[in-house]
């Protein structure tokens, strides 16, 4: 017979298993450029899912990317592996073949073709990503039996956050409706085909994206000279969505892309998933991971201080609440659900919107310096030498280094040489000296964690603070060692969480092990963070 004191300890025990359980469901939101700035001084304007989010998570506001260049495929990779580019290999969006001078995406497979829509050389499978996911660890801890799903506006997203063993989809802009590649199967899983024969985007073409908002709630002036107005979106509302076209078709398709409605359609095909994969609904731990792409479209056409981007935090704020809701429902509950909400990278405003506030900003032409690089290495060394810049890394190329007609170290040097030499640019390193140069202001290990041998350039450099490289006349970018560009947001809510503001920066790299503590697993293999332990609930 069981003496009085001893039943409550056995109650503990015998609840302790139950207590310890993982989540059967992880949603890991990823919202393409949400610096922290956007999202701080948007956040009181905010009332719907996402404000609710962060008022019941562990909310932490500045999560910085270690390395020199956050951009859109490494970003995403270092969530899914806590690795940097160093060890993970995704250092961009695109690099540049040397022999062509040509860019080329991070993502290539030959092998593994998109499944309908039209044979192209974009990104389709993880066969360049050279770290573990927590997707394949999940994958892995379950012998394959916990599910994995990966749903984003672009391919450079969705397929770090699948990792090699679950599956990712993705929009493509030529057909109007979501694909996969080879890597993943030889045929698209009856939801998804069900979800597409429906022309989804079709629906949208004759309609015009308008402020969500009486206009009151907007702050600036909607018509700005130094925007975009590509696609035939123009430069204030409202904007049409044909994208010049008299009939559905790529153009128009591209422009629902950009604009914020087409994150209703990622939610649905979420909601398709949450339902035709059965996601949640048993004890084995499953993940959707969602990626919202329209809000760095957005970003990079009209910057993070337009009307536009206002409007897209305001549907975004709905978007995740409705994305939540329907995970909860999945899962049968916020108990039985985590919720991981950050970002990719941040970005910088406009650089004539800085100017005109009295910031030292420019827009810096990589094409320029590309040409001017090129005529001084020829003109230094003679033969067909060959520079092309994409975004901090200058490429060398030509016969002459083939062929080692000319010293390639003394060429990387002195380009390095020229380049720091240029009124926009305040660092620059051949990569031969990049682990033997003095740190300069801290900028050198930056670039060091993003360099990865024979995918990075030939020479990195840095531009100064608020000098935004971009080859298109408006609009801004993202991409540089500066708090603008790396620190983002990270919010943990529902199982395993303690709720609480945590205002100390963290690392991009802890995203990863944290997701893998509170699902009781290891860490991806190559994780250089460790986990976030004063948001983990005790007794989980």
């Amino acid at each position: 017979m069981l003496r009085p004191r001893a039943l409550p300890l056995l109650l503990l025990l015998t609840a302790l298993p139950a207590l310890a359980k993982p989540p059967r469901l992880t949603l890991f939101i990823t919202v393409d450029a949400l610096g922290s700035d956007l999202l701080l001084r948007t956040k009181p304007r905010l009332k719907g899912g996402l404000r609710q989010l962060i008022d019941s998570s562990a909310f932490y506001p500045y999560a910085r990317y270690g390395y020199a260049k956050p951009r859109t495929a490494p970003g995403h990779a270092t969530l899914a592996t806590g690795a940097n580019p160093w060890r993970h290999g995704i250092v961009d969006n695109r690099i540049i073949d040397r022999a062509t001078g040509k860019p080329e995406r991070v993502f290539p497979d030959p092998a593994h073709p998109v499944l309908e829509a039209p044979l192209s050389l974009e990104d389709v499978s993880p066969a360049t990503l050279m770290a573990e996911t927590f997707a394949d660890k999940l994958r892995l801890a379950t012998h394959e039996q916990g599910k994995v799903i990966a749903l984003s506006g672009k391919a450079r997203s969705a397929i770090p956050l699948a990792g090699r063993l679950g599956q990712a989809f993705w929009y493509d802009e030529t057909v109007g409706k979501f694909v996969t590649s080879t890597w993943y199967t030889k045929d698209l899983p009856g939801w998804l085909k069900a979800f597409n024969a429906a022309n989804p985007s079709e629906a949208w073409f004759s309609k015009t994206w308008e402020p969500l908002l009486p206009r009151t709630e907007y702050v600036g002036e909607d018509d700005r000279p130094y925007e975009g107005e590509y696609y035939g979106l123009g430069r204030v509302f409202p904007h049409r969505l044909t994208g010049g076209l008299s009939s559905p078709g790529p153009q128009a398709y591209t422009a629902f892309a950009i604009s914020p409605l087409s994150m209703d359609l990622v939610v649905k095909a979420a909601r398709a998933a949450l339902e035709g994969e059965n996601l949640g609904k048993d004890e084995v731990p499953d993940l959707l991971a969602v990626s919202f792409s329209a809000t760095d479209r957005v970003f990079h056409q009209y910057g993070p201080n337009s009307w536009e981007m206002q409007d897209t935090m305001y549907r975004l704020d709905k978007a995740v609440g409705d994305l939540v809701a329907a995970a909860e429902r999945a899962a049968g509950g916020r108990a039985n659900l985590l919720v991981v909400l950050t970002a990719d990278h941040g970005g910088a405003a406009v650089p004539e919107h800085w100017a005109a506030s009295g910031v030292d900003a420019e827009r810096v032409d990589p094409g320029a310096l590309s040409t001017g690089l090129t005529e001084a290495l020829r003109a230094q060394f003679g033969g067909d030498i060959t520079a092309t810049i994409e975004e901090l890394d200058a490429y060398l190329g030509g016969k002459s280094l083939e062929g080692g007609k000319v010293d390639g170290a003394a060429v990387r040097r002195a380009a390095a040489a020229w380049l720091v030499k240029q009124p926009a640019i305040t660092l620059a390193v051949a990569r031969d000296d990049l682990y033997t140069m003095p740190d300069v202001a801290g900028l050198v290990e930056p670039l060091r964690r993003g360099y990865y041998p024979g995918r990075s350039g030939d020479v990195l450099f840095v531009v100064k603070p608020f000098h935004v490289i971009s080859a298109a006349p408006a609009g801004t970018n993202h991409g540089t060692p500066y708090a603008y560009d790396q620190l983002v947001p990270l919010v943990l809510a529902g199982k395993g969480v303690k709720p609480g503001t945590y205002p100390r920066e963290i690392s991009t790299t802890d995203v990863a092990p944290t997701v893998s503590a509170v699902l009781e697993m290891g860490f991806p293999a190559s994780t250089e963070g460790e986990p976030l332990h004063e948001a983990l609930a005790p007794g989980r």
